[in-house]
């Protein structure tokens, strides 16, 4: 038997090597923790740091919550009328603003980052201890409301678990968990 030897003409064989060398730099690149802190960056670290240390929050998680809620803009409002970083309602932001308090509240302080970071430390300590540190349920609770999350637990229709997230019964907040537990994970991963 034979054997046929294949010749690939010069110019194909560079083709193939530059496409292996950019897919190997590419991958190397990717993966690369630098690179990544790009899409995982961590805008007003002081005041997150400061707040989530004041009250008794993973920093991290903050950050991913803001992450997922206003891609760090200052500015963001959403057409239910949340606003600033940690998209706070209007009334929630009212009730923690009695609650810390903040002085001469007002909800245009909602684009404040120093004002918007506190409250929802603060907001997010709350429900910690409301949800026993759960952070799954924290999660479901900042996005769809602690009163739907109490619901849901005792007419067993989710147990809380980060395993049992598909269980959650609004379509947004099951992906809104989904999505800030993996940010979660990823920031912890690219900062401890």
């Amino acid at each position: 038997m034979q054997r046929r030897v294949i010749v690939l003409p010069d110019s194909l064989l560079r083709l193939v090597l530059v496409v292996v060398a950019l897919a190997l730099v590419g991958n190397f690149l990717w993966f690369s923790p630098w690179v990544q802190k790009l899409f995982y960056p961590l805008p007003h670290k002081q005041l997150v740091f400061q707040y989530a240390a004041e009250y008794g929050v993973d920093p991290y998680l903050v950050t991913a919550i803001i992450r997922r809620e206003s891609k760090f803009w200052v500015w963001a409002e959403s057409h239910q009328g949340a606003k600033g970083l940690m998209q706070l309602m209007p009334q929630t932001a009212q009730w923690i603003a009695e609650q810390i308090p903040v002085a001469e509240y007002k909800p245009e302080k909602l684009y404040e980052p120093a004002v918007n970071i506190r409250m929802g430390c603060w907001y997010l300590a709350n429900l910690q201890r409301e949800f026993g540190g759960n952070i799954p349920l924290v999660i479901a609770a900042y996005n769809g409301g602690r009163g739907n999350i109490q619901q849901w637990l005792q007419e067993r229709r989710w147990s809380g678990k980060e395993q049992a997230v598909d269980r959650i019964p609004f379509p947004e907040t099951r992906e809104y968990v989904k999505k800030v537990l993996k940010d979660y994970s990823m920031y912890h991963e690219l900062y401890d």
